[in-house]
């Protein structure tokens, strides 16, 4: 499989301000020497709770945040080293659908002054900008008549495809898909999600799909990746993290899905709350909430533990 991504090492902090000079008086950590790759055509889904850095990862990888360090190489450029015509060009490649689509379009222009934007500011040819707008308004699912719209007059499932439409009106290969579906009804839900498998394989997509979802994750990806408190804790294909999960925190997550079958069964909960990601704890990150903690994961050094070619988690157990 062709490597599209590569994500080294990477690190982002965000400064707290207070005091009467308005100085940093600490740091959150929200990635924490994050590493991924990501094979072209695949869907890549990264799951975990709110909080743990999924969002931070994908705004950072589309460079509209600067990560503190580290690598990402894209298409064997690396993207923090390259220059604005690089990073220009990288745009017109990678895209983003935002989490609410209430939010992501402008009220005040139409439909069509929205997907003409991108294509006007990449200099597309202007006598074909009204035909591709046509072309991929219709390929979500939406109406030529549409257009002449504005943002309040659709439902929040319409929005959605109107941001989907924005997003691939310059014909990426790479998207990131940043929650899509949580603001939206089950229902309509099905619906986008259903979209995404048919313009990925129609269009010959790579997908990261972020999402606390773990049916929605299940459903969408080939890979999927576990993030905790700034860090990937497990990934491995679809398969070897839902039948085989080995970090005691992704059968934690696995545990708290609700099923019909085992409406009565015992919840592995997680127990305490999350550690602040301003004073981290030394060692295994998870270890003040596991149930199987012991010295050695308080001791720090933690490192991959491989039980295949696609499947790893940071922890001892497995």
């Amino acid at each position: 499989m062709q490597k599209i991504l590569e994500v080294k090492n990477l690190y982002k902090q965000f400064p707290v301000y207070s005091g009467f000079f308005n100085k940093p008086s600490c740091y959150v950590h929200a990635l924490n020497n994050v590493s991924i790759d990501l094979y072209r055509s695949e869907i890549l889904g990264i799951a975990g709770e709110s909080g743990c850095g999924k969002t931070t990862l994908g705004r950072c990888i589309v460079q509209l945040e600067k990560p503190t360090s580290g690598e990402i190489i894209f298409n064997s450029v690396n993207l923090l080293q390259a220059d604005k015509n690089a990073l220009k060009k990288f745009r017109t490649q990678a895209q983003i659908i935002f989490q609410n689509p209430y939010a992501s379009l402008n009220p005040k222009m139409t439909i069509y002054e929205t997907l003409k934007e991108p294509l006007t500011i990449n200099k597309y040819d202007s006598k074909l900008i009204s035909s591709r707008i046509e072309e991929i308004i219709d390929m979500v699912g939406m109406q030529k008549s549409d257009l002449k719209r504005y943002p309040h007059e659709f439902s929040g499932g319409q929005r959605q495809r109107i941001a989907i439409a924005r997003t691939l009106v310059l014909k990426p290969d790479f998207i990131i898909a940043d929650e899509p579906v949580s603001a939206l009804d089950v229902s309509i839900q099905a619906q986008i999600i259903n979209l995404l498998l048919q313009l990925k394989e129609k269009l010959n997509l790579t997908i990261i799909f972020i999402s606390h979802d773990l049916s929605v994750i299940r459903h969408i990806s080939d890979r999927v990746a576990i993030m905790y408190l700034g860090e990937i804790v497990e990934i491995g294909t679809t398969e070897e993290i839902y039948n085989s999960p080995k970090h005691p925190y992704t059968k934690a997550l696995l545990d708290a899905i609700p099923t019909i079958e085992n409406k009565h069964k015992n919840l592995n909960l997680i127990k305490d709350d999350i550690p602040s990601p301003t004073n981290l704890p030394f060692g295994c990150k998870f270890g003040a909430r596991c149930p199987y903690v012991t010295d050695i994961c308080l001791a720090g050094g933690i490192k991959n533990k491989l039980f295949s070619s696609t499947h790893y988690s940071k922890c001892y157990l497995g």
